[in-house]
């Protein structure tokens, strides 16, 4: 596996406080499209953040000497916060004018943007809501493909769309650290198959001790600090 000195030697999902945390703190924005009369399904929106999170981590303007580079090295050096907010009609036009890249779904449309500040957000995306992006699945998910990428998600655990939209991206990061550059190179080129699902209630325990990379929520909304929120089951990493 590779050396990335932006990567933490420690979990960036740490509850107990560290010297990082005196320091500028970033957030990742993520926006998802939520038209009054469109939502899309839940599951194609998790898998979408969860996406729209590793196109950014890719994206050349995000490395070496990229325009985003240094956000993207900052953020990740402390807590990778995400926060989801949803926009529609002209909130989504709006959002679409600032830098950022449009990861689409089967009909899920969600917007990444590079790192900020944790009380510097743009005002365009300041004034979006946080809460109001629970969706739902009007069919059950088919069952994941064991070849590729899953996102187990805690069964025991209730979270709105917005936060397992979160989850799920930090669980992508986490798999993305774990490769190596050519497994990485070769995610991007399938363009990032990835599947989100509930872990069965009898199997989430042995995920979780399985040495997959798994997400312990920090707790800063919903769910209790130190929960464990989802595992990222890839097969390189198996």
């Amino acid at each position: 596996m590779t050396s990335d000195p932006s990567v933490p030697g420690d979990s960036p999902f740490r509850t107990e406080p560290s010297t990082r945390d005196e320091g500028p703190q970033f957030v990742l924005p993520l926006v998802v499209r939520i038209e009054r009369a469109a939502p899309p399904p839940r599951t194609d929106a998790l898998e979408t953040a969860a996406r729209a999170v590793l196109v950014m981590l890719s994206d050349e303007r995000s490395l070496g000497e990229g325009e985003w580079a240094e956000a993207v090295r900052d953020w990740q050096d402390a807590r990778i916060r995400k926060v989801v907010r949803r926009a529609r009609g002209a909130e989504w036009r709006r959002a679409e004018g600032l830098p950022g890249i449009t990861v689409t779904g089967k009909s899920a449309e969600v917007r990444v943007f590079p790192p900020v500040p944790l009380d510097g957000w743009p005002k365009e995306l300041a004034k979006l809501q946080v809460s109001g992006t629970d969706l739902d699945d009007p069919e059950r998910p088919v069952d994941a493909d064991p070849s590729a990428p899953v996102l187990w998600l805690n069964p025991e655990l209730d979270m709105s769309a917005g936060k397992t939209m979160a989850q799920a991206g930090h669980a992508a990061q986490l798999a993305w650290w774990e490769l190596s550059d050519e497994e990485r190179g070769a995610w991007r080129e399938a363009g990032f198959p990835l599947a989100v699902r509930t872990a069965q209630p009898g199997r989430w325990a042995g995920l979780t001790t399985s040495g997959l990379p798994l997400v312990r929520d920090a707790g800063f909304t919903e769910i209790a600090p130190g929960s464990c929120t989802v595992v990222a089951d890839h097969p390189a990493l198996r």
